[in-house]
């Protein structure tokens, strides 16, 4: 049977390795860390023991369940190095007393330009292009410009405005939908607000920014999809399930709207299988759209202040379950 071993600071996120900047900033502060970013491949007893002795979790986007979270008895703060959270069983965590960080704006403008590039590669029809030619075909696709072009936002928050700014600069018409809508930023950038089903029905292209719970679970599903023009292009960069993917496959075999462009999806990594990889006009990248060194290197640094700081005795950044306070571990 394993030893339970103190271990300081457990990392899953992927991008982190041993002996990197993040690591060096965790052990020069005189913190232990053990690298696994695979956690959820150990066997039940292997991950049991490794838990219960940990005191930081910074974790990427593999899942961090419940009962993980029940064995970690030392555990004082998780960091999700991105701004999406739902990996981690949060309400568990709450309840244990242990506050759920995110690295907020580490990777704002990263994600913001994977829009575009999404965006740009669906309108100009770049992969068609790039795959007739590697087939011998010479064929001049018709492609659509942004500008003058409306585009939808869905959820205006930190990368929502950082899209909106991107646009703006194309000279794009701006619409946006968020149930907390910044007037003052609105005004500021000329960006209209309406509600959802305005911008759907509105636009040109819609790109997706909102949190994945609840409220907002196939939030685009069949008969919000057949709001839009039979030429829109849905871009997601933020979580999978926010799209009935399936319904989404419908409305592009069918025509009902123009294509979409898929960063995240409800089951990563995504099955080779899948008919969102097989679908005409629908694009697909890896999950990628935070994944540059500028945005990957801020991140790490967040979340290793952030560890530094709570298990010094200081106050959480960045916190998405404030009720974990006064409440006993």
């Amino acid at each position: 049977m394993s030893t339970t071993q103190t271990v300081d600071v457990l990392i899953t996120t992927a991008f982190l390795a041993p002996g990197d900047e993040v690591d060096r900033i965790l052990t020069g502060a005189g913190l232990s860390t053990r690298h696994e970013p695979g956690l959820d491949a150990l066997s039940a007893d292997d991950r049991r023991t490794l838990l219960q002795g940990v005191r930081a979790i910074i974790a990427g986007t593999r899942p961090l369940g419940g009962e993980d979270l029940d064995h970690a008895e030392n555990l004082e703060v998780i960091v999700r190095t991105g701004v999406g959270y739902d990996s981690v069983d949060v309400d568990t965590a709450t309840r244990h007393g242990i506050p759920v960080c995110i690295t907020a704006g580490a990777n704002r403008q990263a994600v913001a330009e994977h829009v575009f590039a999404l965006l740009l590669a669906s309108a100009r029809r770049i992969p068609e292009n790039i795959g007739n030619l590697a087939d011998g075909r010479w064929e001049q696709l018709t492609g659509r410009e942004l500008r003058g072009a409306t585009l939808g936002i869905l959820g205006l928050g930190s990368i929502g405005k950082a899209v909106a700014r991107i646009g703006g600069a194309f000279d794009m018409d701006i619409v946006a939908y968020d149930p907390y809508f910044d007037e003052d930023f609105a005004a500021a950038n000329g960006v209209r607000r309406a509600d959802l089903e305005e911008v759907l029905a509105q636009s040109d292209f819609v790109t997706l920014h909102l949190f994945l719970d609840e409220s907002t679970h196939n939030l685009l599903d069949a008969k919000r999809l057949s709001l839009m023009k039979s030429d829109a292009i849905v871009i997601n960069t933020a979580r999978g399930g926010i799209i009935d993917e399936q319904a989404l496959v419908d409305a592009v075999v069918a025509g009902a709207i123009g294509g979409a462009a898929l960063d995240v999806f409800a089951e990563e990594p995504l099955p080779s299988t899948s008919p969102l990889l097989h679908t005409p006009g629908i694009l697909a990248t890896t999950h990628v759209a935070g994944a540059t060194r500028e945005a990957r290197g801020e991140s790490g640094r967040i979340a290793a202040t952030t560890v530094i700081d709570v298990l010094g005795g200081g106050d959480p950044r960045f916190v998405v379950n404030p009720d974990y306070q006064g409440v006993p571990a």
